[in-house]
């Protein structure tokens, strides 16, 4: 056997509570702890079970797993988002500029996402949408089969 505690090879071993963990280690290490009895099959773990509240039992039952992103509407850009940003620019009176450093942006890529000419990234088209307050991103409408 070995001393749980320094790993030495040992003969008799002593049970000691330490801190709330129950060792088994040799006579030199036995000093750090409280000696207890040897922990048997059938002797309850430390202190009372306190009644009505331990842990709900799972046995039988197994949770399911849920896929939240089959639960959300897909979001497409909407058709019309560069005439979007445009007129919830100048709703606000700002100047490309203006909303260019608002977006960390250059005024270029503001005068492209306007003309449609460039496609805003997922993460361009959150910081639009939350600093113009307008939606860019519209629910997609699937084709009903007609068979």
């Amino acid at each position: 056997m070995i001393c749980e505690m320094c790993g030495a090879e040992i003969d008799q071993r002593i049970w000691i509570r330490l801190e709330r963990s129950v060792l088994s280690v040799c006579p030199k290490c036995a000093k750090f702890g409280q000696p207890i009895d040897p922990p048997g099959p059938s002797r309850p773990g430390p202190g009372p079970a306190p009644l009505g509240r331990g842990r709900p039992s799972l046995s039988g039952r197994r949770l399911a797993e849920r896929d939240v992103y089959s639960e959300m509407p897909e979001l497409e850009l909407a058709g019309d988002w560069g005439r979007r940003i445009r007129t919830a620019r100048e709703a606000l009176g700002w100047t490309p500029d203006d909303l260019g450093r608002k977006l960390n942006e250059k005024k270029s890529v503001v005068l492209k996402l306007e003309s449609g000419s460039f496609r805003p990234p997922d993460a361009l088209l959150g910081k639009l949408e939350r600093l113009l307050k307008v939606r860019l991103r519209d629910v997609s409408v699937e084709p009903a089969d007609g068979g």
